[in-house]
């Protein structure tokens, strides 16, 4: 995986899309906004034009659209405290994380151990929604493994300050939510349109892209030696990386990415 480079890549073709190219990764690198992290939390600004934003002609299928609005669902729910669905995700990510210790209750300082800011964690994921603890869920039902190195920082040299895990988390379901454009009503971006037909055959793609990335932003936190002020150019080295991947000719599918051999080692 290369940080930095002027290669170009063949973009596989996708059906219904009226413009394709080649995509050069050196193109549009430029970020806006402030530092990632502001006050005592981490804040991502993943505002980043690049060749993939160009708008696009893209034509569902019907099942292409059933997918992308049930994923839109998903997008549009915020937490409710007073849901029980909601209280148990939470309290199932608790057990997921620290499966020996008991968690004393929904409002509780032992949330601090996860990365959390506070000792109410929806205050902190109210920007990226329910989805972003589902997404956190399904990363460790998924892969314990992977999920339990990322939480306890058990994998390379670690900085002294470390991100925090659960608000890194919610940074990363936004910031792809953000890059695949994905409120849209329709792919208007190439990354867009690669990543719903992913999607429409693979109803969990949202959530597995979102385990890989965590991967795969580790990976450059790990390779650029990087501290808590560094965290907004590890996600845009983690983006440019990630769009590199799904625009390969050869990746049909999300466990053909080159980065999913990070999240199975």
């Amino acid at each position: 995986m290369e940080e930095n480079g002027e290669s170009s890549v063949a973009v596989r073709r996708i059906q219904g899309l009226d413009r394709i190219s080649n995509y050069n990764s050196s193109s549009g690198d430029a970020v806006t906004g402030s530092t990632a992290w502001i006050g005592k939390g981490l804040s991502c600004v993943c505002a980043q034009k690049r060749e993939s934003d160009v708008r696009i002609s893209f034509e569902m299928t019907t099942s292409q659209e059933e997918c992308l609005q049930r994923l839109q669902s998903r997008i549009d729910i915020t937490y409710d405290s007073s849901k029980p669905e909601h209280q148990e995700a939470l309290r199932a990510l608790w057990h997921a994380a620290f499966p020996e210790v008991e968690l004393c209750g929904l409002v509780s300082e032992q949330w601090k151990e996860m990365g959390w800011q506070g000792k109410d964690p929806s205050t902190d994921f109210r920007g990226g929604g329910f989805i972003s603890v589902e997404n956190l869920l399904f990363f460790a039902k998924a892969f314990p493994k992977s999920f339990q190195d990322l939480l306890h920082k058990r994998v390379g040299d670690r900085s002294l300050w470390e991100y925090p895990f659960a608000v890194a988390g919610v940074n990363i379901t936004f910031m792809l939510i953000q890059m695949l454009d994905l409120q849209a009503a329709k792919p208007r971006t190439i990354m867009g349109a690669v990543f719903l037909k992913l999607l429409s055959e693979n109803e969990r793609a949202f959530d597995l892209l979102y385990c890989i990335t965590f991967m795969l932003m580790d990976y450059y936190w790990l390779a650029m030696h990087a501290s808590y002020m560094d965290f907004n150019a590890v996600m845009k080295a983690t983006r440019r990386q990630l769009e590199r991947e799904l625009l390969l000719e050869d990746v049909l599918r999300l466990d053909e990415m080159p980065a999913f051999r990070l999240l199975v080692r």
